[in-house]
Order: structure tokens, then C-alpha cells, then sequence
């Protein structure tokens, strides 16, 4: 049912991603090409990592979870932090984001790492409801920030 990605799905991991962007009601905000996502995943600086939920008759990609190694300095061990977890509507219900969350947790305590992290919008109420049923609890004394675009290249360009 889970499975790690492979080059040959880069094609579909994309789609997924537009999916997801879709649900997220941010689309036009998705500028990753294949090629990029290839490099990212596969190239000889990879940084990410992906795993595929398969539906369990067919075969066919239902979900993804993409994900990259973060770094504690609290705890002196690496973490993971889950960038994106999507399952398709049709196959919502089904167990597979929960084995997406399952792997990733074993992958976590298999090379001793101390966290499993992620995001989530605050609207997504079902999905938080989701989460916290597996355990998981907001850290809400965090805010997330971020600079991307004009913003991060007026900084880099400061003296």
C-alpha cells in the first residue's frame, strides 16, 4: 500500500502536487516542473524524499507524502519534516494517509530520530481533527514564518 517513490513517478507526484495546490486553494501558486522535482528527489544533491499510497486493488497512486530531513539542536539528532501529505478525495477514508503518517513514523524511530513535524492550514479543520486523533498536538507558542520572492531578494541583497 505504501511505497517509496521512484524516478518513474516523478509524472505523477507533479499531478499530485497540483492537486493538492488545487485543494489548497493555492494552484496558481505551484511553479515546480518535473524536471525540478526529479532534481530534488532523485538528482545527485537530493534534498527530499517521497513515498506513494497505492490503492490496494489496483495498484494506482492514491497519496504522497514528501518529506526532508530537519535538524534538532536540542535533541543533537535528525527530524523529519513532512512538507506535504495528499491523498486523492475519491480514496480519503481509506487508511492511506494514516499509513503515509505510519511509515514516516517508523522511518523516524528505525534511525533514531527525534521528531516527525509538520503544517497544516488552519481551516483544514478536518485534517487537523485527523491528526490529533493519531496523537499529535499543535505547537501553537511557534509561528511560522517565511520570505520568498521580492522579500528574500531585497534581504540577500542587503550589505
Amino acid at each position: 500500500m505504501i511505497r517509496t517513490a521512484t524516478p518513474a513517478d516523478v509524472p505523477v507526484l507533479h499531478t499530485l502536487i497540483r492537486e493538492l495546490a488545487e485543494y489548497e486553494k493555492c494552484l496558481s501558486e505551484v511553479q515546480v516542473t518535473p524536471g525540478q522535482l526529479h532534481e530534488a528527489l532523485f538528482g545527485p544533491q537530493a534534498a527530499a524524499y517521497a513515498h506513494i499510497a497505492q490503492d490496494d486493488t489496483t495498484g494506482s497512486p492514491v497519496g504522497f507524502a514528501l518529506w526532508f530531513l530537519n535538524f534538532s539542536t536540542w535533541r543533537g539528532v535528525h527530524g523529519i519534516y513532512l512538507e506535504d501529505l495528499y491523498v486523492r478525495p475519491e480514496a480519503r477514508g481509506g487508511g492511506h494517509g494514516k499509513a503515509l503518517l505510519t511509515e514516516l513514523a517508523r522511518i523516524c524511530v528505525q534511525r533514531g530520530y527525534a521528531r516527525l513535524e509538520w503544517s497544516v492550514l488552519n481551516w483544514n479543520t478536518r485534517t487537523i481533527a485527523f491528526y490529533e486523533s493519531l496523537g499529535a498536538r499543535p505547537q501553537d507558542e511557534w509561528t511560522v514564518y517565511r520570505l520568498t520572492d521580492e522579500p528574500l531578494t531585497a534581504l540577500a541583497t542587503q550589505p
